[in-house]
């Protein structure tokens, strides 16, 4: 996998409505620059006496160990290691651990910078981003002209805005294919969580030519929601369905009509089946249970399936021919399950994670998975051999308010698109894309 890092766009003078107002494009050269600036901030120390951690664990095993002491092998010294809680002198296991990794960090930059740049062409992504006055801005990004060197982006933005959390979103197919947004609102004060359904029409000029018609605006006031799913099935038409704590609820957007399931653990992660009439659910207790959209709420025969994790389930993903289901959890677990079987048949090893609500992206066109891990580490997977293929390091130091964001196409921007990962870190987007 090739990168094409993005062109710098500066905001200056009268904003246009297309110029994007929450991302920083950036291209290689600021990358290089920002990377050798914030090492230099973060160091705490600059005298010629500090020891150096760029040196591999290998060397230094060769020296003898002595408690409380650090041997540098590039400057062929021990120094004193002091307690964590000691602010005169930085140098603790800790402090060397930060530094460890954020010099393999940087390392792996610098091989993810030497890969060539390619072509690739355009898509859609609906963003939340979240803004310094609090609350949360809606835009859908069309990417358009992505021709290496220059790279463009254009957010269109509408009049919307939260200070509600939003704890799940999804594309909603109502009118047409992705004609709405599907977005979960936490409640705030005396104001109620709610559903929205939110038409990508009332994005300025954000949907494909020809089929831009006026879009149902509507709320349903469902408190608690943890995650949402849109269905495509035909036993499920026009329906959604949230996970809420200790339930499950089907809800017909035309009709209003409401189908309540109840579960013993909150329902973190959601999807519906294409062709079998099933919707998956992953819990908090680490069970993974499918409902029968043919049965009522009555009784017990609406569980299908059930699998099991140890940990909390934060994604479940079911693959094209339905006869399996991916699914990680909070003990950074990532296992393949045949739905026949109710079997474990492959685990993805390397994945980080210990509380955190983190989504898989399974390709198979591409054959690979990807899943961005705790430590902001984004990683790929070939899905046939669970083989770690790539570990993509973030532009940012690792820390719990930075966790990337990313999106993948193997069809980045249609028929002639290429396959492309788009990578959100703060206010700066990355494209990596295949040649």
């Amino acid at each position: 996998m090739n990168k094409s890092s993005w062109q710098s766009r500066r905001r200056r003078g009268r904003r246009s409505h297309q110029q994007n107002p929450w991302f920083r494009l950036r291209d290689s050269d600021d990358r290089s620059n920002s990377r050798a600036a914030r090492p230099a901030q973060d160091s705490g120390n600059h005298d010629d006496e500090s020891p150096s951690t760029s040196s591999g664990t290998a060397a230094a095993s060769s020296v003898p160990e002595l408690p409380g002491f650090y041997f540098d092998p590039e400057k062929k010294r021990y120094f004193r290691l002091l307690p964590g809680h000691n602010n005169c002198n930085p140098l603790t296991k800790e402090s060397i651990r930060q530094k460890e990794m954020e010099s393999k960090r940087l390392r792996l930059l610098e091989e993810e910078d030497k890969q060539k740049k390619a072509d690739t062409n355009s898509d859609r992504l609906f963003t939340v981003n979240d803004v310094k006055v609090g609350g949360s801005k809606y835009g859908i990004i069309n990417l358009q002209s992505l021709k290496t060197p220059t790279l463009k982006v254009f957010m269109h933005e509408n009049l919307y805005f939260t200070n509600r959390k939003v704890n799940s979103v999804c594309w909603a197919s109502l009118n047409h294919l992705d004609s709405h947004i599907l977005l979960c609102l936490m409640g705030l004060a005396e104001t109620p969580g709610c559903a929205t359904l939110l038409p990508a029409s009332l994005f300025v000029n954000s949907h494909p030519a020809g089929i831009d018609r006026p879009g149902m605006l509507c709320s349903f006031r469902i408190p608690g929601a943890w995650s949402c799913a849109w269905s495509l099935n035909i036993q499920a038409n026009n329906c959604f369905s949230t996970g809420l704590s200790r339930r499950v609820l089907l809800t017909n957007v035309v009709t209003g009509h409401r189908q309540s399931f109840g579960t013993s653990s909150d329902v973190l992660a959601q999807q519906f089946a294409l062709m079998a009439p099933l919707l998956f659910n992953g819990c908090r207790s680490g069970e993974i249970f499918a409902i029968d959209l043919r049965c009522g709420n009555q009784g017990k025969g609406w569980k299908a399936t059930r699998l099991f994790h140890d940990s909390a389930v934060t994604s479940v993903r079911i693959l094209q021919d339905e006869q399996c289901l991916m699914a990680s959890d909070m003990a950074g677990k990532i296992k393949l399950w045949d739905l026949r079987t109710t079997k474990c048949i492959r685990q993805y090893e390397g994945h980080v994670n210990e509380y955190a609500y983190l989504p898989l992206h399974v390709h198979e066109e591409e054959g690979i998975l990807m899943a961005v891990g705790q430590d902001c580490y984004t990683r790929i997977w070939s899905l046939h051999d669970a083989h770690l293929l790539r570990t993509i390091p973030s532009p940012y130091p690792a820390s719990k308010a930075d966790i990337p964001s990313v999106a993948f196409s193997s069809q980045l921007g249609g028929s002639r698109g290429a396959p492309g990962l788009l990578m959100a870190v703060g206010q700066d987007l990355y494209c990596y894309s295949y040649s």
